[in-house]
C-alpha cells in the first residue's frame, strides 16, 4: 500500500552454495524463537516504518536497498522519529543512540545471511518478489523465516517457487507501520506452524495486534477495503457525485478517517489497481474489476499524492495539502436562493422524526411534529425534551435555549396541521406504499410552494414525487441517525426536482448546521451504496469460513481506522434493515456481487436481527 524499493539482485544465485538440509528436504531446525536479527528488503515508506518498529524494539535490523538515496532517507527518518521520542520523554538519549546503532543499511542481499527473519517489501510485482526469494534461498540459513509484505499477490505461489516453502509466509503491516496496530499473518497451505508462531510472537512484542488469515488477495482488511474504494472510484467516474461530496459523505456519514478518493490518492492509484486486478483474478467478482478511471489515471502518471496529482491535485509530489484545480466546486453558492422557510413540519413519531424536529427547533424554526395520534406526537416531543435535557447537562445547551427550542415544537395528531408549513419532512417507516400515501396527503394539505422532502435512505424519491400533483416540489433529505449529532444530509434531486427547491434545501441545511452533499435519485445514494456492499462482503468472508467476525472487526478497526467493525455495525443497524437495503441495491444495479449473502438471509429468517433482538452475529444481554 505504499512506495516499495527494489533490492540489489546482482547476486548470481547459481554460484551460491546451497545450505545442506535433512534427507526429507526440510530445514533441520525450527525458526529461532527470538528472531533477534531481522533483514528488511526494500526501504520505501513501508520498509522504513517496519525497520523503525523493529529497531526501537531492540532487534538488530539490516536494511537492504539498491537505492542509496532510499537508504539515506530511511536512516534520516529513524533519526527524526527517535529525536521526537526523546523530546517527548518516551526514550532517553542513550536509548536513542542504541536504537540507531542497531540499524545498518546495505545494497546487497548477501547482507541478510545471518538474519533470523527477512521481510520483503519491494514493489507489487510477482517476478521481482520471486527473484528476491530465489536469491534469499541461497543466502540465508535454512531455519530463517522469509516473509513477504504483499497485500495482493499469492503467498502460496511465492512459497511454492521457494526452495523451502514451509518457511515462507505473509507479514502484512499497514501504513504508517509505526502507528497502525494491525498485522495480518498470512499462512499458505505449505507454511509450517512454527514459523507462524514465531512471527506472531514477534508482532505481539512489537506492540501489534496480529490476526491469522489464509492466503487470498487482499486478505481481510484490504479484501474489504479495496472493493469499497473501487466502487467509490466508479461512482465518481459516472459523475454521480463530486469527489468532495463522496469523501465528505463517507467521513461524516460513517465516521471514517478519510474519504475513499483521498485514500486512493494516499495508497497510490497504481497500487490500488494492482491489488484489484489480483482480487478480480481470484474472485471474478465485478465489484473487484478495477474501475476504468484507475487505469486511466495510472497510465497518465497521475498516481496520487506521490505524483502530486490523482483524484485531487496536491501542492507538490508527496504533499498531503490539496490545491484547487479545474474540478474543484465553486464555493460561491447562493445559499439565499430558493424559497423562504420559516416553519417546518415533521411527519413521524420515531427516533429519526423526533431527532429531525429537534434539529430544526434548535436552529430557530417553528416546528409541527405530527404523528398518527396526538399521544404518539406528545411522546415524540417528550423524547425531544429528554434529548435537550442531556445537552444542557453536558454543557452543550443553555437552559434558556432548551426552553426556547422545546416551545418551538407543536405536537399534532394529524397532517392537517401542515397547512401553513414551508417545508414538510417525512420520516415514517421505510415502506414505499406508506410513503406514497403520506405524500398524496401532503399534496392535499400543504400550501402551494411548500417543499416536500423524504428522508428515505434507499427508496426512489421520484416514486414519492409521482404520488403528488407537484413532483417539482419533492426532494430527498436523508438525515443520518442520530440526527442531532450527525452532520451529514444527502440532498437527493430527482429528474423532476425544481432548481429553487434544490437551492432551498441546501440553504436550510446550512441554517441547521448540517453538511449537504448532492446526489442523484438512485438506490443507496452515496453512503449506503458504498457501505452496504462492504458489509455484505464481510458476511461472505464469515460464510466462507475465511475469518471470524471478531478477526474481521479487529482488522477493519485496527487496519482501516474504522470506528466500528462491520459486524458491530450490522448488529447496531439491524440485520433486517441491512438485508432490505442490500436487496434494493441488488434490484437496482443487477450486479451478482451485490446479491445478499445467504448467511445474512438465514439469520434474518431465524429472527436474529442484532442488538434489538439480543442476537445477531453476536449475542447481547437482554435489557
Amino acid at each position: 500500500m505504499d512506495r516499495k524499493s527494489t533490492p540489489d539482485l546482482s547476486t548470481d544465485v547459481s554460484t551460491v552454495p546451497k545450505v545442506s538440509t535433512s534427507s526429507t528436504g526440510s530445514p533441520p531446525a525450527g525458526p529461532p524463537q527470538a528472531l533477534a536479527t531481522v533483514a528488511v528488503v526494500g526501504l520505501g515508506t513501508m520498509g522504513t516504518g517496519i525497520a523503525e518498529i523493529l529497531t526501537r524494539a531492540g532487534r538488530e535490523v539490516i536494511g537492504i536497498d539498491i537505492d542509496d538515496a532510499a537508504a539515506r532517507r530511511a536512516v534520516a527518518a529513524l533519526e527524526a522519529s527517535t529525536a521526537r521520542a526523546v523530546r517527548r520523554e518516551r526514550v532517553t538519549e542513550r536509548e536513542r543512540q542504541d536504537a540507531l546503532a542497531r540499524f545498518r543499511t546495505f545494497r546487497d542481499l548477501q547482507a541478510a545471511a545471518e538474519a533470523d527473519l527477512v521481510i520483503e517489501v519491494v514493489p507489487e510485482e510477482y517476478e521481482l518478489k520471486r527473484q528476491v526469494f530465489t536469491a534469499l534461498d541461497g543466502i540465508v540459513r535454512p531455519e530463517a523465516i522469509l516473509a513477504t509484505g504483499t497485500n495482493a499477490l499469492s503467498v502460496t505461489r511465492l512459497a511454492a517457487d521457494s526452495a523451502h516453502p514451509e518457511r515462507v509466509l505473509g507479514l502484512h503491516f499497514f501504513n504508517p507501520a509505526p502507528a497502525m496496530k494491525l498485522v495480518e499473518v498470512v499462512s499458505s497451505v505449505l507454511t509450517a506452524p512454527a514459523a507462524v508462531t514465531a512471527v506472531t510472537g514477534l508482532a505481539r512484542e512489537l506492540g501489534k495486534d496480529p490476526i491469522a488469515v489464509g492466503d487470498r488477495p487482499g486478505f481481510v482488511a484490504d479484501g474489504l477495503l479495496f472493493g469499497y474504494l473501487n466502487q467509490a472510484a466508479a461512482m465518481y467516474e459516472s459523475r454521480y457525485a463530486t469527489r468532495e461530496d463522496i469523501d465528505a459523505a463517507m467521513k461524516l456519514g460513517c465516521g471514517l478517517p478519510m474519504g475513499p478518493l483521498a485514500l486512493l490518492d494516499l495508497i497510490g492509484v497504481d497500487t490500488a489497481r494492482t491489488v484489484l486486478e489480483a482480487m478480480y483474478a481470484a474472485s471474478r467478482d465485478r465489484l473487484h474489476a478495477p474501475a476504468p478511471i484507475l487505469g486511466q489515471l495510472a497510465e497518465a502518471g497521475l498516481t496520487g499524492r506521490k505524483a502530486g496529482r490523482g483524484f485531487y491535485t496536491y501542492e507538490a509530489p508527496g504533499s498531503a495539502v490539496t490545491v484547487p484545480d479545474d474540478r474543484t466546486p465553486t464555493t460561491a453558492q447562493d445559499l439565499d436562493a430558493g424559497r423562504a422557510v420559516r416553519s417546518v413540519g415533521v411527519a413521524g413519531s420515531g427516533t429519526m422524526a423526533s431527532g429531525i424536529a429537534e434539529v430544526f427547533a434548535k436552529a430557530g424554526f417553528q416546528v409541527v411534529l405530527a404523528a398518527r395520534s396526538l399521544e404518539k406526537a406528545e411522546a415524540a416531543k417528550a423524547r425531544i425534551a429528554k434529548s435537550l435535557d442531556r445537552s444542557v447537562a453536558k454543557g452543550r445547551l443553555t437552559a434558556e435555549a432548551r426552553e426556547t427550542a422545546l416551545a418551538a415544537v407543536t405536537a399534532a395528531g394529524s397532517l392537517e396541521s401542515f397547512a401553513d408549513v414551508d417545508l414538510a419532512v417525512e420520516a415514517v417507516a421505510e415502506d414505499l406504499g406508506v410513503k406514497q400515501q403520506l405524500f398524496a396527503t401532503l399534496d392535499k394539505v400543504c400550501k402551494p410552494g411548500a417543499v416536500l422532502a423524504t428522508t428515505t435512505s434507499s427508496l426512489p424519491v421520484v416514486a414519492c414525487a409521482r404520488a403528488t400533483s407537484r413532483p417539482q416540489d419533492v426532494v430527498g433529505m436523508h438525515f443520518f441517525n442520530p440526527a442531532p449529532a450527525m452532520k451529514l444530509v444527502e440532498v437527493v434531486r430527482t429528474v423532476l426536482t425544481a432548481d429553487d427547491v434544490h437551492a432551498t434545501v441546501r440553504a436550510v441545511c446550512a441554517q441547521v448546521r448540517k453538511h449537504p452533499v448532492d446526489c442523484g435519485d438512485r438506490a443507496g445514494f452515496i453512503v449506503n451504496a458504498l457501505l452496504f456492499p462492504y458489509l455484505n462482503n464481510a458476511v461472505k468472508m464469515v460464510q466462507e469460513h475465511y475469518a471470524t467476525p471478531d478477526a474481521i472487526d479487529a482488522a477493519m478497526k485496527l487496519g482501516g481506522g474504522y470506528p466500528m467493525g462491520p459486524f458491530e455495525l450490522l448488529d447496531v443497524v439491524g440485520l433486517d434493515v441491512s438485508l432490505a437495503i442490500e436487496k434494493v441495491l441488488h434490484a437496482e444495479f443487477r450486479d451478482p456481487g451485490l446479491a445478499p449473502a445467504p448467511l445474512l438471509e438465514h439469520l434474518v429468517a431465524a429472527g436474529c436481527l442484532g442488538r434489538k433482538t439480543g442476537r445477531g452475529f453476536r449475542e447481547y444481554a437482554r435489557r
